[in-house]
């Protein structure tokens, strides 16, 4: 092997393997956020093992568990003030006042075990409810507020306790319930941290799948936002903080089962440790982020920091200090990161690869190339002038009406003898793009950023489907459909589509043309299972589908290969896929049946020599997109329509053109239909026509797909 070839591949595998793609996919990952708290917790459960005899004992384990439940249950309410934007530094008195409250309904009132909890609970959602009347409802500065309550409710605490401290020490209760809550298991684990892990599984059901815990999101995020969507703050806000009363009052439970006493340094401090746990764990102190899971690895690395530093005898007042040395690179490090993260992950989420593109085909006037440039499409007829904005595809239905999608997320219909009628035949909301009618007349659409969505002959819209079967392996959540561009319908009914990027979305698909990475797929749904799965993953840039006239294979245009693919659906190569169209000189776009039995294909943009350079140049395309205005970057030609015949064998046989790119540019459709073409453009503002001179009068894509029905009346 030549040192020029060693070196091509060395290129292709540099960039098929980019270090920086893992990194930016790595980013993109919520569960990615909490990393380096993570690894900073399994540091501290190593050197603690290290350096104190028998810490990494099971035993060791289960008592840990044990104390740290408690903790726990606190760090959680405050992670649940902090989320909604807020803060609650009362947590720790009210820890402590719960705490009194259960032995106090034990001891003095006499109440069983399971009302004491009841009612130490709603001794917590009562205090809870105070500061939550306060925020919510008085517009009471969060900070100031629960500082003030701290100090009130850490009185009360010390006075309560003067005046029961003996009576608690002098009583005691026989009741297998309430030794069960201080010193019992389930299934060996802890009873205590067996209720934080169902707490925890609950809480995030709660926070991540819930209204509740969208809402509070939102509220975090922009309280003014959260309200001009009709979420009612005030009453939110007032629940987030009952709810942070209630699990410091369980925390306060089966403190007080495993205790049974209580003094002035019950909780002391726990609300600045809880705040560092929950900022530590990747909760944001401006609102809007977090999860419990993160709040809790916070919490487990405070609690291990100072119950391991008091085991090694360092001083309390250095492991005061430690904290608040954390907390302080907590906000910090909160702060920068929140401000910054966009950033970072605009500039490396981008990662160009090399592609490797065909030889280009002569297109000039003079040559004999089936692609030779001419004037075929320069005076189409204009359908729908000025009245539909990018159709970029186009139908036409038994009655002869014509459709198109338009950017705003319309479907408009042309009809009358010169298509003069304009009406809004359905309104999705999406990107409509590829389409394609079943066999009941109900027109499926890709829609961009959505899925695949039908239109039935009424307007009615519906979804088909805007999920396949996820990649496993993937970092990237490739299950949702980002961008399902187009689609055709083989004779059992099944959808086939493609999906083009998993990795963008459409205002910024030519991203995924410049990366020249295969992100995209084929997708198949069939509505008799209304399932939907994936065929084939990890294909360049799939644009335009069409089922073969014999619906026993699939075509599929690569836009940025420049070539068309067929993959076969049935019969003994059923699952194989094989290049169809080599070389192509421009981008591939839709597909479609010709009458004679060939198959019609729109380029979208054309190749040029400096294209296809930077095609082979990723460092290149990488500084155009770091450095250059997204208006000036390089591009295909973009300002000729083209339109191709093509046949089975994959042989082109004639070309259409407007080199003008006046009338008709950036062609991305085209469907045959009773002797006459139609062109649809994504940046278009009209319908194109011409007559085909070889086209049959009868013929329509409705009949060629389904047969000749009975024609409506009206």
């Amino acid at each position: 092997m030549s040192i020029a070839a060693l070196d091509r591949r060395t290129q292709r595998l540099r960039y098929a393997w980019s270090p920086r793609l893992l990194f930016a996919e790595l980013l993109m990952k919520q569960w990615f956020e909490p990393v380096i708290p993570f690894t900073v917790m399994v540091a501290l459960a190593v050197y603690f093992s290290l350096t104190i005899p028998d810490y990494a004992t099971a035993r060791n384990a289960l008592s840990l568990m044990r104390l740290f439940a408690e903790f726990g249950f606190v760090a959680l309410g405050m992670a649940f003030t902090l989320i909604s934007g807020g803060i609650d530094l009362s947590v720790g008195a009210i820890f402590a006042l719960c705490n009194f409250a259960a032995l106090f309904c034990l001891f003095v009132l006499g109440l069983p075990a399971w009302l004491t909890v009841l009612a130490t609970v709603a001794t917590g959602a009562v205090l809870g409810s105070m500061n939550g009347l306060l925020i919510g409802y008085l517009k009471a500065r969060p900070f100031l507020t629960t500082l003030v309550t701290l100090i009130i409710l850490r009185a009360g605490v010390n006075l309560l306790n003067e005046r029961f401290a003996t009576v608690f020490a002098t009583n005691s209760v026989d009741s297998d319930a309430w030794d069960f809550l201080g010193e019992g298991s389930v299934l060996g684990i802890p009873a205590n941290a067996a209720a934080l892990l169902l707490v925890l599984i609950v809480g995030h059901i709660f926070l991540s799948r819930s209204r509740y815990g969208w809402h509070l999101t939102a509220i975090g995020a922009s309280r003014k936002a959260a309200r001009h969507a009709g979420i009612r703050v005030e009453r939110m806000l007032f629940a987030t903080y009952v709810l942070s009363g209630a699990l410091c009052a369980l925390g306060g439970v089966f403190y007080a089962a495993r205790q049974g006493s209580t003094d002035s340094t019950t909780g002391l401090g726990w609300e600045f440790q809880a705040l560092t746990a929950v900022v530590l764990g990747g909760a944001s102190l401006a609102g809007g982020r977090g999860t419990v899971w993160r709040a809790m690895i916070g919490a487990l690395i405070i609690f291990m920091l100072i119950n391991g530093l008091v085991r090694i005898g360092i001083p309390g007042y250095v492991t005061s200090g430690a904290m608040g040395v954390i907390l302080l690179a907590a906000v910090g490090i909160d702060v920068k990161w929140s401000k910054n993260r966009g950033k970072v992950v605009q500039k490396t989420y981008v990662n160009p690869a090399r592609v490797p593109l065909p030889a280009c085909p002569a297109i000039a006037r003079a040559s004999a190339s089936p692609f030779a440039q001419n004037d075929r499409l320069v005076d189409a007829e204009a359908i729908g002038l000025d009245q539909v904005e990018g159709p970029e595809d186009v139908i036409l239905d038994r009655q002869d009406r014509v459709y198109g999608g338009t950017r705003d997320g319309n479907i408009i219909r042309f009809s009358g003898p010169r298509f003069e009628r304009r009406e809004v035949f359905a309104h999705i909301g999406g990107r409509p793009l590829g389409m394609q009618f079943d066999k009941d007349e109900n027109l499926i659409v890709c829609v961009a950023g959505m899925g695949v969505y039908g239109v039935r002959p009424d307007g009615a819209v519906f979804k088909v489907t805007d999920e396949t079967n996820r990649t496993w392996y993937k970092l990237n959540d490739d299950s949702r459909l980002r961008m399902a561009d187009d689609l055709d319908i083989a004779p059992d009914g099944k959808i086939y589509f493609s999906d083009c990027t998993t990795r963008y979305e459409m205002t910024t698909n030519a991203l995924d043309i410049i990366e020249g990475r295969p992100n995209g797929r084929l997708v198949c749904h069939d509505p008799a299972t209304r399932k939907t799965s994936t065929l084939i993953s990890h294909f360049y840039f799939p644009n335009g589908i069409c089922v073969a006239h014999d619906g026993r294979s699939v075509f599929i245009a690569s836009t940025t290969l420049c070539q068309i693919y067929r993959y076969w659906i049935a019969g003994p190569r059923r699952g194989e896929l094989e290049v169809a169209i080599d070389a192509l000189p421009g981008n591939p776009d839709n597909i479609n049946r010709a009458s004679d039995g060939t198959y019609w294909l729109a380029l979208v943009g054309i190749r040029t020599p400096t294209f296809d350079l930077a095609a082979r140049k990723p460092g290149f395309r990488l500084r155009m997109v770091k450095q250059v205005p997204g208006d000036e970057w390089l591009a295909p030609g973009l300002n000729h329509g083209c339109v191709l015949r093509f046949n089975e064998a994959g042989e082109i046989l004639e070309s259409f053109w407007d080199p003008t790119g006046i009338s008709h540019s950036t062609l991305t459709s085209m469907r045959e239909h009773k002797g006459y073409l139609y062109l649809g453009g994504l940046e278009n503002n009209r319908i194109g026509r011409i007559k085909l001179d070889r086209g049959d009068p009868g013929w329509t894509g409705y009949a060629a797909y389904w047969g000749n029905k009975r024609r409506d009346r009206g």
